[in-house]
C-alpha cells in the first residue's frame, strides 16, 4: 500500500518558470519518469502556449481536476544544483517573491531559449589593465592561514578582512585562487570586471569566465556553455555571477562588500553580497567578504561570531588628512576656500592631479543655521527634514511628520537659516576662473552611457586633464589606485545630512574610497561648516574601529539595524490610499513599528506610497509585511513593490 501510494505521488511534478509566478504542478507521463530529475528543463503547457521552467521537485500533494502534462524535457541532466534550488526557494521566502520571480534572475533568458551555437570560438573583449595599480607581493599567507585551511578542508565558514586598500584586495584573490577551484568572484561594478578580467585571464587562462548582464547574447550563452562543459570554473562578475550555474563551489569572493551596487532596486530586492553567504552556506563553500570599509553589518556579524574577522597589516603609508573649517576659513567664492586653491594649484605647476568630489545627492535640501551649523531633524526619527518647496514644508521620509519652515533656529533661536546646495557645473566654471586651467567634469550629465565613464577614466589615468571635477560615480568606477596627489571633498556634509541613518557610515565610505585614490604623501581636504563631527574625527586618525563602535551604539538607542531589521513597501497607484493604508496598519502586530503611510512621491498621474517596518523578530516583520500585499495585491491599477533589508529609504 504504502509504495502504490509514494508511485502514484511521483507522477506529478512542480515546476517553476520564469515568470512572476509560482510553481505549477504537472503530470509526469511513464515515459518520462525516470528522465526527470529535480533542476532539469522541462517544456509544458502554460494556457495556449508551451514554456520551459525549471522542475524543482516531485508534489508533495495530489491535485485536483484535470492536470496539464510535461511535454519534453532538455538536457541529459539537472541545470540546477540541489543547492540551488534551495537557495531559490530561499530567496523567494526571504525577499517575498514568487519563485518564479528568483528564476527569471537567476537564469539569463538565452539559458532557455534556442540560439544556436556561434561556429566560431566566441572571446570575451575587455579594456587592458594595469598591472601596477592592482598587485602587491607582500601578501603574509601567515595571516590568512586560517582562512586557507577552511579553504582546503571544504568548509562553510565567512570571513570578513578590512584591507588596507582596494590594491589588496585584487593581490589577495590572486593569492588565493591557486588554492582552489569552482570559484565565484563578485565585484560591484561593470568597470572593475573590465580591470580584473585581464589580470585573471593571464594568470588562469581560460578558467576565467566574464558573467554579467553586459555581455551580449552569443557571449552570455558562450559563458553559460563554458561553465557547464567545466571549461571555465573562476566566474567573475557583478551581483547576478552569484546565480552562475556551477555544478559544485568551493570559494566565493564578493570584494568591496560593502557598496551598495550589490543591493538590487527591481524585485526581488536582493543583495548579492547576503545572497553569496547563503550560497556558501548551502553549498558549504568558504566565503570571503573585503573592503577597505567594511559595512557595520557584516562587522557587527564578526561581534557576533557569525563571522570570522581576517586581521592584516595595515599600511602605514597613508596621505594626509585635513579638516577645513570653511566657517572660518577664507573662501573665494561660496564653497572654494583659499587653502584647497592655494594646494591645488601648487600640485598641478608640479604635474600632478587634482580631482574635486561633490556629494552625488546635492539636489537633497536641508535647512542649516549658520550660526550653530543645527540641520533640522525629525524630533523621533532623528534624520534630517527635507525642504519641499512647492508646499514650503520640512517633511520627514520616514514617518511622515510634517512642519512649518522655521523662522529660526530650533537649537540656538538665530535667524541665520540657509539652505544647503550645490552643483558639479557652477564648480567647475569656478576652478576654471579662480585657477586658469583646464578641467573635466564627470558626472550623470555629462556621461549618459556606462561606456562615457569608461572613456572620461582612461583619460583620467593617462595623459589627460591635470584637474578633475566629479560625483560619487567617479570614486565607484575608478578602480586605479594612487591616481591623484590632492583630493578635496567639496560637500561631504550634504553626505552627512541624508535622511538616513545610514548616512555618518556612507560619508566614512565614500571619503576613505577617495583616500585610497590619492597618492600615500598626497593630501585630501575635507571643506565642512560641521568640524566636531564624529566622522570628520575618526577620518582623520584613520580609527574605522572606533567609528564603528559609536554608529553601533548610535543605532541602538534607536533600534536601527543591525539592531532591528526593516522592510520597505511601496505601493503605485492612480488614487490617494492614505486612509486604505492607515486602516491597514492597526491591524499589524504591536511588536512591529511601522512608519508612514508617507506620500513620497507623484511621478505624472501615479502616486508612490511607502510604509517602512521596523522590528527585532524577523518573522513578525515579514508576517506584517505579507499582510499589506495580501491586503492589496488584488486592487486594480495598483504595483506593490517590497524591499527586504533596504539600502535606500
Amino acid at each position: 500500500m504504502y509504495n502504490n501510494v509514494l508511485k502514484f505521488h511521483m507522477d506529478f511534478i512542480d515546476v517553476v518558470f520564469p515568470l512572476n509566478i509560482g510553481p505549477l504542478t504537472y503530470h509526469c507521463r511513464e515515459e518520462l519518469s525516470n528522465q526527470i530529475e529535480t533542476g532539469m528543463i522541462v517544456s509544458a503547457p502554460i494556457k495556449n502556449r508551451v514554456c520551459e521552467g525549471i522542475v524543482i521537485g516531485r508534489s508533495l500533494n495530489t491535485p485536483s481536476g484535470r492536470v496539464k502534462a510535461i511535454q519534453g524535457v532538455r538536457g541529459d541532466g539537472p541545470l540546477l544544483s540541489g543547492a540551488m534550488i534551495e537557495l531559490l526557494k530561499w530567496m523567494s521566502k526571504y525577499y517575498l517573491v514568487e519563485k518564479g520571480l528568483v528564476l527569471k534572475n537567476m537564469l539569463p533568458r538565452e539559458t532557455f531559449g534556442k540560439i544556436k551555437r556561434r561556429s566560431k570560438k566566441c572571446s570575451f573583449h575587455h579594456p587592458a589593465a594595469t598591472k601596477a595599480y592592482f598587485l602587491q607581493s607582500d601578501i603574509d599567507t601567515q595571516e590568512i592561514h586560517g582562512f586557507l585551511e577552511t579553504l582546503r578542508g571544504r568548509e562553510y565558514r565567512t570571513f570578513l578582512v578590512k584591507a588596507p586598500s582596494t590594491s589588496y584586495e585584487y593581490s589577495l584573490l590572486v593569492t588565493i585562487l591557486p588554492e582552489t577551484e569552482n570559484v565565484i568572484v563578485l565585484v560591484p561594478e561593470l568597470s572593475v570586471v573590465h580591470q580584473l578580467y585581464p589580470l585573471l585571464a593571464e594568470r588562469f587562462g581560460k578558467r576565467v569566465c566574464p558573467f554579467h548582464s553586459g555581455l551580449s547574447r552569443s557571449s552570455r550563452f558562450a559563458a553559460i556553455d563554458n561553465i557547464l562543459s567545466g571549461t571555465s570554473d573562476i566566474i567573475l562578475g557583478t551581483r547576478s555571477a552569484i546565480f552562475a550555474p556551477l555544478k559544485k563551489v568551493s570559494f566565493i569572493a564578493v570584494l568591496q562588500e560593502h557598496s551598495n551596487s550589490y543591493k538590487q532596486e527591481n524585485m526581488p530586492c536582493y543583495s548579492g553580497r547576503d545572497v553569496a553567504v547563503v550560497r556558501g552556506y548551502l553549498e558549504k563553500a568558504t566565503v570571503l567578504l573585503s573592503s577597505i570599509c567594511p559595512s557595520v553589518e557584516s562587522l557587527f556579524n564578526c561581534q557576533r561570531g557569525k563571522y570570522t574577522m581576517l586581521k592584516v597589516k595595515e599600511n602605514n603609508k597613508r596621505p594626509k588628512v585635513k579638516i577645513v573649517d570653511i566657517r572660518y576659513e577664507k573662501l573665494r567664492n561660496s564653497c572654494l576656500s583659499r587653502t584647497v586653491l592655494d594646494h591645488s594649484s601648487k600640485s598641478i605647476k608640479s604635474d600632478r592631479k587634482v580631482i574635486f568630489i561633490l556629494n552625488r545627492r546635492g539636489y537633497s535640501t536641508q535647512l542649516q543655521c549658520a550660526d550653530c551649523n543645527y540641520v533640522e531633524e525629525c524630533p523621533s526619527c532623528k534624520i534630517p527634514l527635507v525642504l519641499h518647496r512647492q508646499a514650503m514644508l520640512l517633511k520627514c521620509h520616514y514617518c511622515n511628520l510634517t512642519l512649518d519652515v522655521p523662522e529660526r533656529c530650533s537649537r540656538c533661536k538665530g535667524h541665520n537659516i540657509r539652505l544647503l546646495g550645490a552643483g558639479t557645473q557652477k564648480v567647475q566654471e569656478n576652478i576654471e576662473e579662480l585657477m586658469g586651467v583646464e578641467t573635466m567634469r564627470i558626472d550623470s550629465d555629462r556621461a549618459r552611457k556606462k561606456s562615457d565613464f569608461d572613456i572620461q577614466l582612461a583619460d583620467v589615468v593617462g595623459t589627460g586633464k591635470k584637474v578633475i571635477i566629479g560625483t560619487k560615480l567617479v570614486m565607484g568606477r575608478l578602480t586605479h589606485s594612487r591616481v591623484f596627489s590632492t583630493a578635496v571633498f567639496l560637500n561631504p556634509d550634504l553626505c552627512l545630512n541624508i535622511p538616513d541613518f545610514r548616512s555618518a557610515e556612507r560619508t566614512f565610505q565614500e571619503i576613505a574610497a577617495l583616500i585610497d585614490k590619492v597618492e600615500p604623501d598626497g593630501t585630501i581636504f575635507i571643506q565642512t561648516r560641521m568640524p566636531q563631527h564624529y566622522v570628520y574625527k575618526y577620518l582623520k586618525n584613520n580609527d574605522y574601529p572606533s567609528f564603528v563602535r559609536e554608529e553601533l551604539e548610535r543605532r541602538r538607542s534607536l533600534r536601527y539595524p543591525p539592531y532591528s531589521r526593516l522592510i520597505l513597501v511601496k505601493f503605485l497607484a492612480k488614487r490617494d490610499l492614505s486612509k486604505d493604508l492607515a486602516e491597514t496598519v492597526k491591524k499589524i502586530d504591536k511588536n512591529v513599528e511601522v512608519l508612514g503611510p508617507s506620500l513620497s512621491r507623484s511621478i505624472k498621474d501615479t502616486l508612490e506610497f511607502k510604509i517602512l517596518l521596523k522590528s527585532s523578530s524577523r518573522d513578525k516583520l515579514h508576517f506584517a509585511a505579507r499582510a499589506f500585499v495580501e491586503e492589496f495585491k488584488n486592487v486594480k491599477d495598483m504595483k506593490i513593490r517590497v524591499d527586504v533589508d533596504p539600502v535606500k529609504i
